[in-house]
């Protein structure tokens, strides 16, 4: 077992997870130390993974159910800093809400850990006990501000939907294992034939599963409800963090195994793909309150996502790659605004609460309105760019339908940022909010701001980064 530093990450977030919840049982109003320490802990395994793993050709470990390469590396380390920044700046909304408690920040190591098991997964045992590592987090996260019933219907809600997916893509797992006599990825590549129509089944049911897990129409149901009713911080955490590992885990699942089966399951893709461009664009226009208005979007950003996986190709694959890191800056910094909408302890999150915004907060005003263009694809702000790439990958592929529908459905959603830059600006003021946001939380609005803002300066360098990511 030469190779076991290329896992040290995984065991040292492991070790690091249970040594907090031995201190966080024995030290009594330990809350911020253990908060201070999980960041120190995910900044250390960012490290680790940036030293032992990204120069790293593809290994394989403990009989090739567990991948090293560039993309789970890459992966790794925009988790690691996703999951980061989300913990900085949850601090202040945890205690208004006087739910700062230990258990927190280790309930978002304990997920981390499980998306990065997921993402180096070859194997769907693997790949499986992380997903359910990463959910069962997730559904106390959901549920984290238990004296409000909206945040507990939403934990109940996640829980079921989601358990019922994980039952489909479990049945997908022992499908495949059945057709194929094997859950590991290479060795189910071996045994497949081009003619094997029976393994379609079980691709299918693990694509719903994995399509819930993301929250791709039709599986999208639970989005809005669980967004609106989980603590801003946790909305911002689901946005981000879960849909890195489900993206990774889509390309390996579909381009290691079964890149000879394409033509079965690139027309799902592009199902899927369209549906959530086109619905998520849509839904979002009826909404008043933010956090389900970014739940529509981010279903149809994820769209793009998918459009890019659906072409087959690796060019595809990257600008998947880059269009769900940029949508994370995007999403950081839309919801770092979010958490400036404060007066009085009391958080905001109706769409009429920006009214008149420009008046009295010109800075956090001019924040949004980049960002909100940015979401909306305007050049030459990076969001543009992550659009660019996935446009450019699908025509090259002649998929000339799916490009003309993302293109569309782009212009359906500008309406509805550009109508909350309108209520920003030209609507009637109203009181203005606290300006005592702590230094966390103005550093990722800013840092979000200005990296969108000069993306278009310096593209080459995440294209030349993204590059290196060969699958096929």
């Amino acid at each position: 077992m030469s190779n076991l530093e290329l896992v040290f990450p995984e065991i040292f977030l492991s070790l690091a997870i249970m040594f907090l919840l031995i201190l966080g049982v024995f030290k009594k109003n330990s809350s911020k130390l253990i908060q201070n320490i999980s960041l120190i802990i995910l900044l250390i395994t960012a490290m680790i993974t940036f030293n032992e793993t990204l120069g790293i050709n593809e290994t394989f470990l403990f009989n090739g159910s567990i991948v090293i390469d560039y993309l789970s590396s890459f992966m790794k380390i925009v988790t690691l800093l996703a999951a980061f920044i989300v913990l900085v700046i949850s601090s202040n909304y945890l205690k208004i809400f006087k739910i700062f408690k230990i258990e927190y920040p280790i309930l978002i190591l304990s997920s981390v850990l499980g998306m990065m098991i997921m993402i180096s997964s070859n194997d769907l045992i693997v790949f499986y006990m992380g997903l359910e590592l990463q959910s069962l987090a997730l559904y106390v996260l959901a549920t984290f501000n238990r004296d409000q019933l909206k945040s507990s219907e939403a934990g109940l809600k996640y829980f079921v939907l989601s358990a019922l997916s994980s039952g489909l893509l479990l049945y997908g797992c022992s499908l495949i294992y059945g057709f194929t006599g094997s859950t590991n990825f290479n060795l189910i590549a071996d045994q497949l034939n081009a003619d094997q129509y029976a393994l379609t089944f079980g691709i299918v049911f693990i694509l719903v599963g994995l399509a819930f897990k993301i929250s791709a129409v039709p599986f999208h149901m639970w989005a809005p409800d669980v967004y609106e009713g989980s603590p801003t911080p946790v909305t911002l955490f689901f946005t981000m963090v879960p849909k890195i590992a489900a993206l990774t885990v889509f390309i390996r699942f579909l381009y290691v195994p079964f890149l000879n089966l394409i033509e079965q399951w690139q027309m799902i893709l592009i199902f899927l793909s369209i549906a959530s461009m086109l619905f998520g664009a849509i839904a979002a226009i009826g909404q008043t309150n933010l956090k389900r208005l970014i739940a529509y979007s981010s279903i149809s950003h994820i769209g793009y996502a998918l459009a890019g996986l659906a072409t087959g190709s690796n060019e595809g694959i990257q600008s998947s790659v880059i269009y769900i890191t940029i949508y994370i800056l995007m999403n950081l910094g839309f919801f770092s605004c979010l958490l400036m909408m404060k007066r009085n302890n009391e958080y905001y999150e109706d769409i009429s609460d920006l009214s008149g915004l420009s008046k009295n907060h010109p800075l956090l005003s001019l924040s949004l309105l980049v960002i909100l263009f940015s979401l909306a694809g305007i050049p030459p702000l990076a969001g543009f760019f992550a659009k660019f790439y996935i446009f450019k990958s699908v025509i090259e592929q002649s998929m000339y339908f799916l490009a003309i529908v993302g293109l569309l459905s782009t212009v359906v959603a500008a309406f509805y940022y550009l109508r909350i830059i309108k209520i920003i600006y030209f609507d009637k003021e109203k009181a203005k909010y606290d300006t005592d946001h702590s230094f966390g939380l103005k550093f990722s609005l800013s840092l979000s701001t200005l990296l969108i803002l000069i993306y278009f300066i310096f593209p080459s360098q995440l294209i030349e980064v993204v590059s290196r990511i060969n699958i096929i």
